[in-house]
């Protein structure tokens, strides 16, 4: 495939099935945990590492429907330097500045559903936060957002923030609050400067610290 002849751009149909493939088992288990009630989320080296491998499966299936769809996934590689590092970091405490005022103002500050990460170790907690930040954001702002940018921010913007809702409602009210404010901070700065690295790192962050502290993460 000639890279300077591939798409960056998506149909709503080729969006939904990307959704679908990246997205779906996480929408399932989301929902079903909605009707149980919020069961306490338990971590273990176990779970990392096969929740890493299952997002390392479906974003293979992924990028496979992406090139056949003739779209430009290369442009898709998250590419680290110390700026984008720099500017991740100051995503993230934006991020959570923003977050913790949300849900003051809407006094869900205690409404948290419970995480154990007792179980896991540093090796398990940084893997896991490496894959799921960059497969998040890859899909759903490199893919999503920037591929239905011609239907207008509010659309890209507002369909990948209900993806990202959807595949996180069994984190409870506060974490659905949490998840849209972080979403949206993140979606804005990549519409604004198409940067995929600061936003890739922010959520490496946001899960490696609230996991190695003992909180809910991204």
């Amino acid at each position: 495939m000639n890279t300077s002849t591939a798409r960056t751009t998506l149909s709503f149909g080729e969006a939904f099935a990307v959704a679908a493939i990246c997205f779906g088992l996480s929408v399932v288990a989301s929902v079903e945990a909605v009707a149980v009630g919020f069961p306490d989320q338990v971590f273990s080296d176990a779970s990392n590492v096969w929740a890493a491998f299952i997002e390392l499966m479906l974003a293979m299936a992924a990028v496979f429907y992406l090139r056949v769809r003739d779209f430009d996934v290369h442009s898709l590689i998250p590419r680290p330097d110390l700026s984008g590092v720099v500017v991740g970091i100051v995503l993230y405490l934006v991020t959570e500045i923003a977050c913790t005022a949300v849900l003051a103002v809407l006094g869900l500050e205690s409404a948290v559903v419970g995480f154990s990460f007792t179980g896991a170790s540093l090796g398990s907690t940084v893997l896991i936060s490496i894959v799921n930040g960059t497969f998040e954001e890859v899909f759903l702002l490199g893919v999503l957002t920037r591929g239905l940018r011609e239907q207008g921010a509010s659309i890209a913007i507002g369909l990948s923030l209900l993806v990202r809702l959807l595949t996180h409602l069994y984190q409870g009210p506060a974490g659905a609050v949490s998840i849209l404010v972080f979403g949206l901070v993140l979606s804005v700065f990549y519409v604004r400067t198409g940067r995929l690295w600061p936003v890739v790192f922010a959520h490496i962050l946001a899960d490696v610290v609230p996991m190695t502290l003992g909180g809910a993460g991204g």
